[in-house]
């Protein structure tokens, strides 16, 4: 169980910033090498309980930064939290690796089938249930260390899941290097990764329209001064004279950038700004708090256009943080523990319209929304209001909450990850970074430096077309691991009518 532990703790280096890909697929191997030479049910389960809470902790331990420094949680507190978010986390990997193991008894599956077939099928679809269940939690999800290897070919097509299905299989063909059917598993693995690389070479969309200025805008402002009332009015001011600094067909600030509500500001700052906007053409993405009603508020950003027609967009936040945003029935005493504010939010749409600018429409995400591709693709496949697809994505985020830490290049990791599954570019305006550009095929084009005050300006390109993965979301990567699964167990019964051939 150490060993599986340290091995799944390990695999933190196959993500960002890192990027030691190859070390995730030797990790999956080692836990289907301990769940093979399991003697029960029980003894798989854990190993792979202690392998999905190695990788947890060791992958968000920067979590504790949140809870202790920002939050006010006791340190023993919030370090216990991070813990048992681990080890809740394992769960998952604990079913995993049960239901692996009983299979494997249960269908008498000769080693090949179970390699290359069954662990491989099973640990993505339960990767793929932590990424929704009880809200979801898919962050370091094993397809976001493949961005840059030989398989992001593949994930316009089967997505991030699917990425972490065809890593299993590698992993499980690595197994077989010392079996009879070594040859066998040494082409699959080597095949999988060429047509990788050759579909990577495959243009699913095309540029739309012009391209457009952009100016994402990078605050810096602390964390522990954010929320300080002695510190609002003059962040109000630093995003204004940003705002202003200088013209461009789209400015876009990071997430609550502005950390009062809209009907709680100077009746003259918005109309200023809308002013400057009228003045150069411009348009604006502001992070701001809106509300409705007095118990019904949302984490959104508005649009003010160049020219005011019909009013502001907005846009708010749909997919919400549990216990940062919203608190899980039962779990008040936790949130009460922390002084983060405002943390019961209300929900937006689902789907909700792009905001147009020029020739191309924007959709915004906001933070954590990002790690949901299958919602991002659902609203590019039918979008609000009769409208046409977006043709570039935007995300505004805060992780000044998570310090400097290595959430920062993770988060980035899991934008790339969003514009090779649709084709799209990627905006990112934060607060501390990674404030970046990036291209429909997943590279960093631009970006600012971490932890420091700026504008990144840059033209960028819409993109139009559907990828397959917009077209299907995770459809298709179920479908496979399904087949995967019949396959496992058609050559079991195969191979007990011809024992001499497994």
């Amino acid at each position: 169980m150490l060993i599986t532990g340290l091995a799944g703790a390990l695999c933190v280096f196959a993500f960002a910033p890192f990027g030691w890909w190859p070390l995730e697929i030797l990790g999956l191997a080692t836990l289907f090498y301990q769940v093979l030479r399991s003697t029960s049910v029980k003894a798989a389960a854990l190993i792979g309980w202690a392998f999905v809470t190695g990788w947890t902790v060791a992958g968000v331990h920067w979590l504790y930064v949140s809870m202790h420094t920002y939050g006010g949680m006791p340190a023993p507190l919030a370090a216990l939290a991070v813990l048992l978010l681990g080890a809740a986390m394992g769960l998952y990997g604990a079913a995993a690796m049960a239901a692996a193991f009983w299979l494997r008894k249960r269908w008498t599956l000769p080693l090949p089938a179970a390699n290359l077939l069954m662990f491989p099928a099973v640990w993505a679809l339960f990767e793929w249930v932590r990424g929704w269940l009880f809200t979801g939690f898919p962050w370091l999800s094993s397809g976001y260390a493949h961005n840059h290897s030989p398989l992001a070919g593949f994930a316009p097509i089967i997505g991030v899941y699917g990425l972490g299905w065809l890593a299993a299989v590698i992993a499980g063909a690595l197994l077989l290097l010392l079996h009879r059917s070594r040859l066998r598993a040494a082409g699959l693995a080597v095949g999988v990764c060429v047509a990788g690389v050759g579909l990577g070479f495959l243009q699913w969309t095309y540029p739309e329209g012009k391209p457009i200025s952009v100016r994402l805008l990078q605050g810096n402002i602390p964390q522990d001064e954010k929320f300080n009332g002695a510190k609002i009015v003059s962040n109000m001011k630093l995003y204004q004279e940003a705002i202003t600094a200088a013209p461009a067909d789209l400015i876009a600030t990071p997430e609550t950038a502005i950390i009062t509500l809209q009907q709680q500001l100077p009746p003259d700052y918005l109309p200023g700004i809308a002013q400057f906007l009228n003045k150069t053409n411009s348009n604006l993405i502001l992070g701001i708090f809106t509300a409705d009603s007095q118990t019904a508020y949302f984490n959104s950003v508005i649009g003010i256009p160049a020219k005011l027609g019909s009013g502001y967009y907005r846009y708010d936040k749909h997919h919400l943080v549990p216990y940062g945003e919203f608190i899980p029935y039962g779990f008040r005493w936790f949130v009460n523990l922390m002084s983060i504010p405002l943390g019961d939010m209300t929900s937006g749409r689902e789907i909700q319209p792009a905001f147009a600018i020029k020739d191309q429409r924007v959709l915004p995400n906001i933070c954590y929304e990002d790690l949901f591709g299958e919602e991002i693709a659902a609203q590019l496949n039918h979008p609000a209001q009769d409208q046409k697809p977006a043709t570039m994505l935007l995300n505004t985020s805060n992780l000044a909450w998570f310090g400097d830490t290595i959430a920062i290049p993770q988060h980035l990791q899991i934008s790339q990850m969003r514009t090779l599954e649709t084709g799209r570019p990627m905006l990112r305006a934060t607060n501390t970074g990674a404030t970046a550009i990036i291209n429909g095929d997943g590279k960093v084009v631009q970006q600012l430096p971490v932890n420091t005050f700026g504008a990144l300006a840059a033209s960028v390109q819409g993109m139009a077309g559907s990828t397959p993965y917009i077209l299907w979301g995770n459809k298709l990567f179920l479908a496979l691991t399904a087949l995967s699964l019949a396959g496992a167990w058609f050559w079991a019964k195969r191979s007990k009518n011809q024992p001499k051939a497994a």
